[in-house]
């Protein structure tokens, strides 16, 4: 069981980019206006602020470094011990800067009336107060996360459902045509569906760039058989395909589209082309196929293409996208994947 617990990793908050790091800058200045402006105090509260605030930085900043250091090493511990391990963390940056602190001011005769133990326990019962909070806040931050994510995985599913039932209708039909013509490529064909059938009962989970492109290529191959010779295909894939987890049958519905759409419409049939593109940052596929805009039901399918992304809104946020197109007179969608896999950031 405690393998099996440390093998996940805790959902920390990722507080070393971006808005997170801006965020823990902005509450350590509440901290320091509170201490500031707090009662009692004979010194000029706005002299008093930009001391303290200089000293809260300091705190924040070498702690949030430790904190982005440590943070892979603790995501697969204990909440106990990460919670002390954080507080333990900013004890010893807080004591740091606190002697550091003392020693300059004392020399300047801010703080001669103020003991050196005194100044630092104050100061660690001050860390102990903000330490308390923010761990609180970073529960609260993980389980919202894995409230949010609960729900994507339902919604991803429910419309990966949404999606199966054409092509597995058509896919049964075609199987049972080529049992009375060809027994070898209806052997194929029930592989092929099996294969289909396996991949649309796991709604929602992920599968390698390479299996679901096989998955494509066994549709498309279901659809050959059935369509015939109306139909041609063109893939260009580099040799070795980015290794990259996408939702189960994600680029299906798109040729199934291409076929529904673009084929079909079409009287004398036509090409199905599908290209991908690697960079550094992301994966692009692009398919295209013939356009006929009297016999296009352009409103089925867009229903179908919004189905998908909002498939790949749950998945991957904002870092991948779906648009589609008219280009030298075929339709042409583009599906761009980016190669960050989800909660990489935390």
């Amino acid at each position: 069981m405690n393998r099996a617990a440390n093998a996940t990793p805790y959902p920390l908050p990722d507080l070393c980019h971006g808005r997170m790091a801006l965020r823990v800058l902005v509450l350590a200045q509440a901290v320091a206006i509170l201490l500031a402006f707090a009662p009692g105090t004979l010194e000029s509260p706005w002299q008093r602020l930009g001391l303290i605030s200089l000293f809260v930085y300091w705190i924040a900043l070498l702690s949030g470094y430790g904190y982005c250091k440590l943070r892979p090493l603790l995501s697969r511990q204990k909440p106990l011990t990460i919670a002390a391990s954080c507080l333990l963390l900013l004890f010893l940056t807080t004591a740091l800067i606190s002697c550091l602190a003392w020693l300059w001011l004392h020399d300047a005769g801010v703080l001669l009336s103020q003991s050196f133990l005194h100044f630092i326990l104050a100061n660690l019962m001050i860390a102990l107060v903000v330490g308390l909070m923010a761990i609180q806040l970073g529960l609260m931050h993980a389980e919202r996360n894995q409230q949010l994510a609960a729900q994507s995985r339902a919604e991803l599913g429910a419309l990966q459902a949404r999606i199966q039932p054409h092509f597995l209708f058509n896919s049964l039909n075609t199987a049972a045509e080529l049992t009375q013509q060809d027994s070898q490529a209806a052997e194929q064909a029930l592989l092929n569906l099996a294969d289909l059938f396996r991949a649309a009962m796991h709604a929602g989970e992920q599968i390698s760039l390479a299996e679901e492109l096989t998955l494509a290529r066994q549709y498309l191959a279901l659809e050959q058989w059935r369509i015939g010779e109306r139909m041609q295909q063109h893939w260009q894939l580099p040799t070795t395909i980015p290794k990259l987890q996408v939702p189960a049958l994600t680029i299906q519905p798109l040729l199934e589209n291409a076929v529904r759409h673009g084929i079909e419409s079409c009287q004398h049939g036509g090409s199905i082309d599908i290209e991908l593109i690697s960079s550094s940052q992301s994966v692009t596929i692009l398919i295209s196929n013939p356009f006929a805009p009297a016999l296009d039901k352009s409103r089925s399918n867009g229903v179908a293409l919004a189905n998908i992304r909002q498939r790949l809104q749950l998945y991957f946020g904002d870092g991948a996208s779906l648009n589609r197109s008219i280009v030298d007179g075929k339709f042409r969608v583009k599906l761009v994947l980016p190669k960050t896999q989800p909660g990489a950031n935390g």
